[in-house]
């Protein structure tokens, strides 16, 4: 009895989806309305290896009661049919220094607290070829906070 319990118990647990909300983005945490994104920029570069990264810079405003200790977001890239053509689902990573090169942490690393602005970056080894060129959407869906 203890055997099947303990198969039934390993077998049912599933790890959470990689890149939830299935072939649209998953719902905003309720934490999100209490957080603005600003100043959004995006760039290229290219690599010695002939490979291109995107990325994504913008401040993120905690404009609620809660220190934020980790926050993770949805990127959506959107095709010519304005159609989800690539959905990214990373943690947001903060701005350490920009001087003498772009220096990135977790939000854990350095809590936002209440009424405080922070700097973010995001990398993209990989945007679809369908993509329509405008400003991904980017959507809030997880934060932990203590």
């Amino acid at each position: 009895m203890a055997v099947i319990l303990a198969v039934l118990l390993v077998t049912g647990r599933r790890p959470a989806p990689s890149n939830p909300g299935g072939a649209g983005l998953a719902p905003p945490d309720p934490y999100a309305k209490s957080l603005a994104l600003s100043n959004i920029k995006m760039s290229e570069s290219s690599t010695m290896i002939g490979a291109k990264q995107t990325y994504i810079d913008g401040d993120i405003a905690n404009n609620g009661g809660r220190t934020l200790t980790g926050i993770t977001v949805q990127v959506a890239w959107r095709d010519f049919t304005d159609q989800i053509g690539q959905k990214d689902t990373m943690p947001l990573t903060l701005v350490r220094t920009r001087q003498p090169y772009i220096d990135i942490e977790p939000v854990s690393a350095a809590p936002i607290q209440p009424g405080k602005t922070r700097e973010f970056h995001l990398i993209f080894d990989h945007v679809t070829d369908s993509w329509n060129g405008q400003y991904p959407e980017i959507r809030v869906i997880a934060v932990q906070s203590k």
